[in-house]
């Protein structure tokens, strides 16, 4: 019945996001088009880095809905969770091809500082200003849903945190036209690249990690112990595995010996209320009593 009541969850979340997601991706991925024409037409790189930056806003918003709609697939005999982990696997490669993507801005930029070109400041600040415009649309549209939904307020903070990069692009835009300081571009590209790249191995890292069923980052792994040892009636806690089943859903599993004369029919519903609070969505626990065990799923 738990599990129902999150695939209904889920179709629910899937039908109130889709209409915002939809926008902010075509909002977004029609902005990086035009910026990164603008880009080598003026030979931009600021510009350039920007509309890279962008784009992992775009993929980080298309992961996020793509997600979605896998955690609405079915389980089957051979695929009991069904097609869930996927998610995080296209997260790990939107992560490398990112990482890539980067490297090569970098070597540019790195290379131009040496004889920077000649860039239209007013160009690469009216540009990035449409920029700030698009990202505060972005951000208003996802800030209504974000409550309830850490996904989505990460993906508000990604669109608030990218206006911001707009805004360092618009003054370098305006140096540039004021002192004629061509160097500033390339300065600018190299520091545009740099947060891209600081988000982009954070991404890679935690991919990577639950790929491998590592804990996944918002669960701790030892308030989580805590919260079943801490719960009446449980004296130890043993064999204690937490994992990723995709990129929103985690699951559990677990022993515990129980204290003399407490059954495990006593002790689980307040055992799967805590650990439902703390963000654990699939919950199966062992519990060892004195005489019998009984094993709720």
């Amino acid at each position: 019945m738990g599990h129902q009541h999150h695939q209904h969850g889920m179709a629910g979340r899937l039908t109130s996001l889709s209409h915002t997601y939809f926008f902010a991706i075509g909002l977004n991925l029609a902005f990086v088009a035009a910026e990164a024409a603008v880009a080598l037409s003026y030979d931009s790189l600021s510009l350039l880095s920007h509309a890279g930056h962008k784009l992992l806003d775009v993929l980080s918003l298309a992961v996020s809905l793509v997600a979605f709609r896998l955690a609405q697939t079915r389980a089957s005999r051979r695929f009991t969770y069904g097609f869930r982990k996927t998610s995080v696997l296209i997260s790990l490669l939107n992560a490398a091809v990112l990482a890539a993507a980067v490297c090569v801005i970098i070597a540019e930029s790195v290379e131009k500082l040496g004889s920077p070109a000649e860039v239209n400041g007013a160009a690469i600040s009216w540009t990035a200003g449409a920029g700030i415009v698009v990202s505060g649309i972005s951000a208003m549209l996802l800030m209504r849903h974000q409550k309830g939904d850490i996904n989505t307020r990460g993906a508000f903070l990604h669109m608030a945190t990218d206006a911001l990069v707009s805004l360092g692009v618009v003054v370098s835009g305006i140096v540039i036209s004021l002192t004629g300081w061509y160097f500033i571009d390339p300065v600018i590209s190299l520091a545009v690249a740099a947060v891209i790249l600081v988000n982009t191995l954070r991404l890679l890292v935690e991919s990577f990690c639950m790929c491998v069923d590592g804990v996944p980052s918002g669960i701790d792994y030892d308030q989580v112990r805590g919260l079943i040892a801490s719960a009446p009636g449980v004296k130890v806690v043993e064999q204690l595995h937490i994992w990723p089943v995709s990129i929103f859903d985690t699951a559990l599993t677990a022993h515990v010996l129980l204290a003399p004369g407490i059954r495990g029919a006593e002790v689980l519903p307040e055992l799967h209320r805590r650990l439902k609070e703390a963000g654990v969505a699939y919950v199966t626990v062992e519990c060892m009593e004195t005489e019998k065990c009984t094993t709720i799923k």
